[in-house]
């Protein structure tokens, strides 16, 4: 079940925990997607914190938020860019997006297969997606204390499974948030160089969020028939392999007895 939005606006905007959790998994999407000039670039579910580098330059960007959960205005300082909508029905074009960003959306919906066929439809070929979920290895997702405690966390493996079976190749998958899921100052401290240590840890080791990049490939379209029609030589190129025998002359029509 989805959470709902005020929730999540208190936790990522008003609590020093979310904040850090906000800025490290932005980090690591802005490393993925350092730029988006001239594309179409949307979130899903409560992506909001994590679209904010990409209003400058994109050529046009958009917050999907369910409807269990309930959407807010973003951003405060521009034209709003949310929409309300349900889980497996967007209001976008098929082939629309470059880029989709999805936080709180996989691990909290009641549709995940129709939702990543959503996911699938709207996706450009070529587009890439970003899918942020709990860490089922992970301490976020013991903690009730924050967003990633609800929901299904998720295996690498299980995720990279889920999202194959919707055709979606995995270019690259990382782990973030090692620092404990805990507010208090020791550990507020401490974050930078818990996320820099936990890098060079295996992704399922202790990470919070599973981060997987992936991509829509489609195969090129194959032509019915194409091969038999092959098959089968033109009519008009018959007599360039076997030459045809030249016709016989036509006998002379000179009349006997007309010697003359």
């Amino acid at each position: 079940m989805h959470l709902d939005v005020l929730d999540l606006r208190n936790f990522y905007y008003r609590s020093a925990l979310g904040r850090a959790a906000q800025k490290v998994i932005r980090d690591e999407l802005c490393m993925v997607w350092p730029e988006a000039k001239g594309q179409v670039v949307v979130g899903f579910g409560f992506a909001l914190p994590l679209l904010r580098p990409f209003l400058k330059d994109a050529r046009r960007v958009i917050g999907l938020m369910p409807g269990p959960q309930g959407v807010m205005p973003w951003p405060a300082d521009g034209k709003n860019v949310s929409v309300l909508c349900e889980d497996t029905l967007w209001p976008i074009e098929t082939g629309h997006v470059d880029k989709l960003v999805m936080l709180h959306g996989l691990e909290t919906t009641e549709q995940p297969s129709l939702l990543l066929d959503e996911a699938w439809r709207v996706l450009g070929p070529g587009g890439r997606a970003v899918f942020i979920v709990p860490n089922r290895a992970g301490l976020w997702s013991r903690s009730d204390a924050t967003p990633f405690g609800y929901g299904r966390p998720y295996s690498l493996s299980q995720l990279e499974a889920q999202l194959r079976r919707h055709q979606f190749v995995t270019e690259r998958a990382m782990s973030a948030l090692y620092q404990p899921p805990s507010a208090r100052k020791i550990w507020r401290k401490s974050a930078g160089f818990l996320e820099k240590v936990g890098h060079n840890l295996p992704v399922v080791a202790a990470g919070g969020v599973l981060i997987v990049e992936v991509s829509k490939q489609m195969a090129a379209p194959t032509r019915p028939g194409l091969t038999e029609a092959v098959k089968k030589p033109l009519k008009a190129l018959e007599g360039i392999a076997k030459p045809q025998p030249k016709p016989e002359a036509a006998p002379s029509r000179v009349s006997a007895g007309c010697d003359r």
